[in-house]
């Protein structure tokens, strides 16, 4: 059982986060300060620096909670019960959408790959993003949906096309039209792998 300090010092730290996670989203790392954090979520900056080593270590967090939730409903999506091709399709659709979402679009696509440095957020992004596509592929072909082919190279293929569509939905003037494009466009990349 744990002892009430534990849970305080939990609900602290989770205080942190869904403080920095707005504010990042809203003001993005360099507009955001540890102060405004601190007061937003109504801690002492001594707590923060309790939790954080300082604003890296808080924005890493708050990256590592906006993916842990995309990837936690996404993966629900790809292993539900069913037709292996309309749950991949389910995916798909559901990972544009994400992709629409401020927090996702700021925090991961725009601000990640600054302020984690290209590989470290690389290296993230493979934890996250790239494990549940590589069981999508998996799905795929276990299933007969698509041809017989290294699924590591597929699903490093899928993932390039998947991490440049964010990036142009989320760099685009109208994002909902850009992402319903960039749906076709995966689709029929798909749909070439699909067997005939």
């Amino acid at each position: 059982m744990r002892t009430r300090r534990a849970e305080y010092s939990e609900s602290t730290r989770q205080a942190l986060v869904d403080s920095a996670v707005h504010l990042f989203t809203k003001r993005g790392y360099a507009g955001t300060s540890l102060d405004e954090v601190v007061k937003r979520a109504r801690v002492t900056k001594g707590a923060l620096y309790h939790h954080f080593s300082g604003k890296q270590a808080l924005f890493e967090a708050a990256f590592t909670q906006v993916e842990t939730q995309s990837i936690s409903s996404l993966t629900a999506l790809i292993t539900a019960d069913g037709d292996a091709w309309e749950t991949a399709v389910s995916g798909l659709r559901a990972y544009v959408r994400k992709c629409l979402e401020p927090e996702y679009q700021r925090i991961i696509v725009h601000e990640a790959p600054v302020v984690m440095g290209w590989e470290r957020w690389r290296e993230a992004e493979e934890q996250f993003s790239f494990g549940l596509l590589r069981t999508a592929v998996q799905l795929l072909v276990d299933a007969g949906e698509i041809e017989e082919a290294p699924v590591e190279i597929m699903a490093r293929l899928l993932f390039g096309a998947l991490s440049a569509g964010a990036s142009t939905i989320a760099s685009s003037s109208d994002p909902k039209r850009t992402g319903r494009e960039v749906e076709r466009a995966i689709l029929r990349v798909l749909e070439g792998l699909r067997k005939k």
